[in-house]
Order: structure tokens, then sequence, then C-alpha cells
């Protein structure tokens, strides 16, 4: 995945990766248009997982809420 693509209802997708990784503060999930490198290097250092489990997570919580 070149770059991840964010949409639909942002605040539902956050809650779902909240319940995935309880860790996650709102601060870590703070999504700007263009900084999608930022927001997944936040839960990767955050979780300890890995770039593509991140991806993978973020990508399903958004599928999920649209």
């Amino acid at each position: 995945m070149n770059s991840l693509e964010i949409k639909g209802d942002w605040n539902i997708a956050k809650a779902k990766l909240k319940q995935k990784w309880a860790k996650l503060t709102d601060d870590d999930l703070d999504y700007v248009a263009g900084k999608q490198d930022e927001l997944l290097g936040r839960i990767q250092k955050r979780t300890g997982e890995t770039r593509e489990a991140v991806e993978k997570a973020v990508k399903a919580s958004c599928d999920r809420c649209c």
C-alpha cells in the first residue's frame, strides 16, 4: 500500500482502533489529510506492531465504518 486513503467517518474508525489497541490516545489518532505516514508511525510506535499490521488495521477500521 503506497498511500493510505482514509475515508468515511473517521470518528468511528478511531473508536474501532482504540478498541483494538487500548494504548492509543486521541492525540495518537489525530488525522490530518496528507499526514497518513505520521498517523501510521504514531500508531506503530505506541503499539509496537509492524507497519503492515497497522495499515491493515486502519484500512479494516475505515472499511467497516463506511
